[in-house]
């Protein structure tokens, strides 16, 4: 139950305040920080080969995300010992950490506003913030694509998939899905100097969030059933569709949010200079517009609490299996 509560307080955190504003660095950004480290050591330590690499980001993996939470572990025990009251706290605040609705819905809105105001250049720097493509060169479906896209696919990364572990795990296991996941954002991508020493992050992140990506998917279309929205549509694309992009998980929030709101995402985007062609996603039946950036923000808050409902509710009747078995 004190893990459930945990959960519950960030959650109710995130959603009022998005991001706690500190004079000290956000625990991702700390994390961001050692990852760079780790890689400059490893690189140094690691032969220079195609296998030495793909080693050296092996070995980043398991360091980071093991010692994330072995360090979490140790400093909620250390608190504990002191008052449980301040390793409660401290769960509380990893929790609210963890979790990035709040601060999705504000970053994607600005670029509606940015479209609205028909501030095209304003709007591709407010895209450039939530996304990892090239946005310079980016037209104004594009733009509204992308972060349509975005509120889609971060749905798993930043909710659902946090959301899954915290449940699990608690406060160290959430942290613990953070790492692999920055990692993965930091090196995980296919270019000449990540090719092989992002192979480890990359995996790992597609591991970590097999079932938290299909499950967002659900959660999409159950949410378009509850509002009024069209669930038969998300249904249909992302069976359909979600295998359509070079990640096994990707695509699956996209292919359902596409489906529901009746617009094509997904083909080709330019990173770091360099075009990679990927299949569309869903169907053009109306363009895309500004006003779909707020429908697939109002879906996902509808996804999210319905993701938190029903993941407490599992926890909790497991909790009282295992306590009726005498596990507990």
């Amino acid at each position: 139950m004190l893990t459930l509560g945990t959960v519950v307080c960030g959650f109710v955190l995130d959603l009022l305040l998005g991001d706690p504003v500190l004079p000290v660095p956000h625990t991702v950004v700390v994390m961001g920080r050692c990852i760079t480290a780790l890689e400059g050591f490893l690189r140094r330590i690691f032969p220079k080969t195609d296998a030495g690499e793909r080693a050296a980001g092996i070995a980043l993996a398991v360091c980071m995300s093991g010692g994330t939470l072995a360090l979490s572990v140790l400093l909620l025990r250390l608190l504990a010992c002191l008052h449980p009251v301040l390793s409660f706290v401290l769960s509380v605040f990893w929790c609210w950490q963890a979790l990035a609705m709040r601060d999705l819905k504000v970053e994607s809105s600005l670029v509606q506003t940015e479209l609205e105001s028909n501030d095209l250049t304003a709007a591709r720097a407010a895209v450039g913030r939530i996304v990892g493509r090239d946005t310079d060169a980016l037209t104004r479906e594009g733009v509204t694509k992308a972060a349509v896209e975005t509120v889609a696919e971060n749905f798993s990364d930043g909710v659902i998939a946090p959301l899954c572990y915290l449940m699990l795990g608690g406060a160290p296991l959430g942290l613990w899905y953070k790492a692999v996941n920055t990692m993965d954002s930091m090196v995980g991508y296919r270019n000449d100097r990540y090719r092989c020493f992002g192979t480890g992050a990359a995996k790992l992140d597609d591991l970590a969030g097999f079932i938290p990506a299909r499950l967002s998917a659900l959660l999409l279309i159950l949410a378009a059933a509850l509002t009024g929205q069209n669930a038969r549509g998300g249904r249909r694309i992302w069976r359909r569709d979600r295998r359509n992009h070079p990640s096994p998980n990707s695509a699956q929030g996209e292919s359902a949010m596409a489906g529901i709101l009746g617009v094509q995402l997904g083909g080709g985007a330019s990173y770091f200079g360099v075009f990679h062609p990927k299949p569309t996603i869903g169907d053009a039946l109306q363009p895309v517009t500004p006003q779909h950036i707020a429908r697939a923000n109002r879906l996902m808050y509808a996804g999210g609490f319905l993701g938190l409902v029903i993941l407490s509710a599992i926890r909790l009747g497991v909790l009282f299996l295992l306590k009726k078995g005498g596990v507990l």
